[in-house]
């Protein structure tokens, strides 16, 4: 198994990208290609099987799309025949799935290719209807993906290029087995690809058993900090002071994600941002997808320059422009720290990482920032710091709540299908009880208890 660790200048057209995909990057503003696409490209644009390690943020999502849509688009397979799936890319995350699709489509689209996405939480209907009307590649999350091949809806028998993106994750999640289950029902010989910031946690069993004489490429250390990345740590003296300083942090014109440790709080803090005249969306697992997809588009947009989200964004969530990311609750681990910072400073651009902390904090934030490799000094500071002041940069208006619609009165009962099976059984039990009764017994109120012992206090 060959290693390389190569820099280079060339461009995309030297590095063998076809003219039309080179011509989607240009328009989008990507004129050279970062190290790990400048490193990969020639391989997987062989039909090499390539593990692709980088740090978030380096690129990967590009590395695998463009080798993926320009060597379907030159394959002979399946041209005058239906659409048939030829290329699947799996993700742990639904907000991940999303992204690479949206990296994709374009690319597809100057090449003619259809691209879908798959993952649970929303109802199948549109996704078999886009397998029924064809389609060549494939984004998904394991768990949706099994769903519908165990329904017979799809197949993958017809797969030449797969792709594991984030797999380190994926294997924390409890998703290995089901990986395991799809890439076998893949065609033997057919490519694979897979990328990932790290290879830990089982991942390296997944390449002994499907990939092939793969060419290794690492542009750097695992885990390692982003250069561009500046890491402060901001003690506050008490919980009242921290959130005076969270809020401060918050209201700049530029937009920032704030994380939280756990989903009630990362929506209880995005509701008092709002009320406070600084508007933000949250994002966490217990959202439905259509408002995770509006929260998101909101923050995208710009009309909320503030996210407040749980480790859900910490993985494939790329959002051009945050200049800030503010861990209100430090992570447990160094490797969501790394993460979670790793929504700023992508692509070659530079941002800011804000750890808060309170002093009871300080020997286990130390011990993080340590296996992280982040050497930084604690700074004690208040919401009127210098230091605090200079991140929060320019102060963005104030922006007036608006109120919330007016919600109908619940009825008190749950609406699940659990909850609807035991009320259908009580009511059809209750019609039993209240059947006429049958000829020659008594039917006044006399025939119950309560009326025998009237009739005999009445004696």
């Amino acid at each position: 198994m060959k290693v390389f660790k190569l820099m280079s200048s060339k461009t995309f057209i030297e590095l063998g990208v076809p003219a039309k995909i080179a011509d989607v990057l240009t328009a989008q503003g990507i004129d050279a290609p970062f190290p790990i696409q400048v490193d990969s490209l020639p391989d997987t644009l062989a039909g090499r099987d390539v593990l692709g390690r980088g740090k978030t943020g380096s690129g990967k999502t590009l590395a695998f799309s463009i080798p993926m849509v320009a060597r379907l688009a030159d394959s002979a397979s399946n041209r005058n025949e239906q659409r048939k799936p030829r290329g699947l890319v799996l993700a742990p995350t639904r907000e991940l799935a999303t992204q690479i699709t949206n990296t994709l489509q374009p690319l597809a689209n100057a090449l003619n290719l259809r691209v879908t996405t798959i993952f649970g939480g929303v109802n199948q209907k549109r996704q078999v209807q886009a397998i029924r009307d064809g389609v060549e590649i494939i984004v998904a999350t394991p768990g949706r993906l099994e769903d519908l091949m165990g329904q017979g809806i799809l197949k993958l028998d017809a797969i030449e290029i797969t792709v594991l993106d984030e797999a380190d994750h994926m294997a924390d999640l409890g998703f290995l087995p089901g990986v395991t289950r799809i890439l076998t029902a893949t065609p033997r010989g057919g490519q694979r690809l897979l990328f990932s910031a790290t290879l830990d946690n089982g991942v390296n069993k997944l390449v002994e058993k499907f990939l092939q004489n793969q060419v290794t490429h690492a542009v750097d250390e695992a885990n390692s900090p982003v250069a561009q990345m500046t890491h402060h740590i901001f003690e506050a003296a008490d919980a009242e002071a921290k959130k005076r300083l969270v809020y401060a942090l918050a209201s700049g014109v530029e937009r920032r994600i704030l994380f939280m440790r756990t989903k009630h709080h990362a929506k209880k803090l995005a509701k008092a941002l709002t009320q406070a005249g600084i508007p933000a969306v949250d994002l966490h697992g217990n959202l439905s997808q259509a408002a995770r997809d509006r929260n998101l588009e909101a923050f995208s947009e710009g009309k909320a320059k503030v996210l407040v989200a749980t480790d859900v964004a910490a993985r494939g969530v790329h959002v051009d422009g945050v200049s800030l990311v503010i861990h209100v609750d430090p992570p447990a681990e160094h490797k969501a720290y790394l993460h979670r910072s790793g929504r700023t400073a992508r692509a070659g651009a530079a941002g800011d990482v804000v750890t808060i902390s309170l002093p009871t904090q300080r020997k286990d934030l130390s011990d993080l920032l340590s296996q992280a490799k982040i050497s930084v000094r604690p700074q004690s500071v208040t919401e009127k710091s210098p230091e605090v002041i200079a991140l929060i940069g320019e102060v963005a208006a104030y922006v007036k709540p608006v109120a919330a619609p007016a919600q109908p009165k619940p009825s008190g009962k749950s609406t699940g299908q659990n909850a609807q099976r035991k009320r259908a059984l009580r009511e059809s039990g209750q019609k039993q009880n209240q059947r006429p009764a049958a000829a020659g017994s008594r039917t006044n109120s006399q025939g119950s208890p309560s009326g025998r012992r009237q009739r005999q206090n009445s004696r």
